[in-house]
């Protein structure tokens, strides 16, 4: 393990709907994954976050389990449903204090908490008014933000406003994949920009750090001659999104390919690029696998097609290699010099039973170490990365992947909700107190 610096600090991350359940308790309202998750036959098994892993009423000892796997930091998501029903309007009271006694947990456990405003779950009533289509939402957005900085900004220093705006974006609203399942490209352009416009109407909000957290990849040509391909999918996925809240922008290709393919983004106003690109204090990033790119006429609108990577692959079917983050990693500073958390990095695996009370996932822990390590030789060569969230504390509800898929370094018998900490989990336990044995050792 190469040395890291002396304010890095090691984490896990998860999400409001994926745990907390409690779906309809305490006056928490619906959002538009509870709606979607009804719809017959887009979620595996016809799984919803109704109970999850029933962390609302179990977060006192998730909490105890976060403080025995050593966790210096929590990465956690606020429900906007659960504290404003309606996404405008009242507070529900029940839902603030749920929060309020969280953090006070964590701080009490000397954990670090790390609240991610919106990770996907839109209140339904904001979604019946036009969703993020509608550009009145990111003023209800930076309105939400304003009251969780009143709530718990004494508690709270570091805010993530989104997690992967481009998912809410293209899945969400060109593919019709994930909620609220919309498929039509224009909408999707317009509620990208107006998901990076809330962004920057809520920084000025939010005391202490504040950052957005991007889904990123490093893209790769697939072939010789696909260098095209690549370009135009990293601007796709990565620069649309990078460029606006750091260099206060659209990138120019890929503007010109939208007006080409789909038509201008027309939801861009006056004024709205400086409100984007306010400053931040970290640029959150979600990495999982590289993409390797070939260019195909048949894609509308983008023209190109992903190629699957080669052994060994997750449970996900996504290609294993660590060197991408790297490269992400190093591409990053170069271009946009930006300090940096790796809010999400893990991987899914069939994992075999609880035998003996632990799970074997040799396979998750060589993810883990081969990724941490290539964290720490982007560090050694002079990159500024400062928080590493494993993905995820506890196996959960993965979205359209239902229940199918674990991505926990903490597995969850869903029937009695015991809690078993896997070989991986005990790696990383034992990872952060050798690297803090090490950190309180360094002059």
């Amino acid at each position: 393990m190469r040395s890291l610096p002396p304010g890095f600090r090691f984490g896990a991350a998860t999400a409001a709907y994926q745990i907390e359940g409690a779906a309809q308790e305490d006056g928490r309202g619906d959002s538009i994954w509870d709606t979607f998750c009804r719809l017959p036959g887009v979620i595996e098994n016809g799984d919803t976050g109704d109970v999850a892993c029933d962390h609302y009423h179990r977060w006192r000892e998730d909490l105890d389990l976060m403080a025995a796997l050593g966790l210096e930091s929590y990465r956690f998501s606020i429900s906007w449903p659960r504290v404003q029903p309606d996404g405008a309007g009242a507070l529900n009271p029940a839902g603030v204090r749920f929060y309020r006694e969280l953090v006070e947990g964590l701080l009490e456990r000397g954990i670090e908490p790390a609240a991610t405003l919106y990770h996907w779950d839109l209140p339904q009533p904001l979604q019946d008014a036009g969703g993020w289509a509608n550009r009145d939402t990111a003023q209800r957005f930076a309105d939400y933000a304003q009251h969780m900085a009143r709530e718990l900004g004494d508690l709270v220093t570091t805010w993530i406003t989104h997690n992967e705006p481009w998912v809410v974006t293209f899945p969400g609203h060109a593919q019709g994949r994930f909620a609220p399942g919309v498929r039509d490209w224009p909408t999707a352009l317009a509620v990208g920009h107006h998901l990076l416009l809330s962004h920057g109407l809520a920084v000025p909000a939010l005391p202490g750090s504040v950052a957005i957290t991007l889904n990123l990849t490093q893209v790769y040509p697939a072939a010789p001659g696909e260098e095209e391909a690549a370009r135009l999918y990293d601007g796709h996925l990565n620069r649309w999104f990078l460029d606006p809240v750091l260099r206060g922008s659209y990138p120019e290709d890929l503007l010109e390919h939208y007006a080409r393919r789909v038509g201008p983004v027309d939801a861009i106003r006056d004024g709205d690029l400086e409100v984007i690109a306010r400053p931040i204090g970290f640029l959150g990033v979600n990495y999982y696998f590289p993409t390797r790119v070939r260019a195909d006429g048949e894609d509308r609108p983008l023209g190109v097609a992903l190629e699957p990577g080669p052994p060994p692959l997750t449970a996900m079917g996504w290609e294993v290699e660590p060197d991408g983050l790297y490269d992400l990693l190093v591409r990053l500073d170069r271009d946009y010099g930006v300090p940096i958390a790796i809010t999400e990095n893990g991987a899914a695996f069939d994992d075999p039973p609880v035998r003996n009370g632990s799970v074997e996932d040799p396979e998750r822990v060589a993810y883990l170490d081969g990724h941490i390590d290539a964290v720490a030789r982007a560090i050694a060569d002079g990159v500024d990365v400062r928080r590493y969230f494993a993905w995820s504390l506890m196996d959960n509800f993965e979205w359209t992947r239902g229940y199918s898929k674990r991505f926990g370094i903490v597995h969850v018998d869903y029937e009695s909700q015991r809690r078993t900490v896997k070989r991986s989990g005990e790696w990383y336990r034992d990872l952060i107190a050798r690297t803090r044995e090490t950190r309180h050792a360094t002059p």
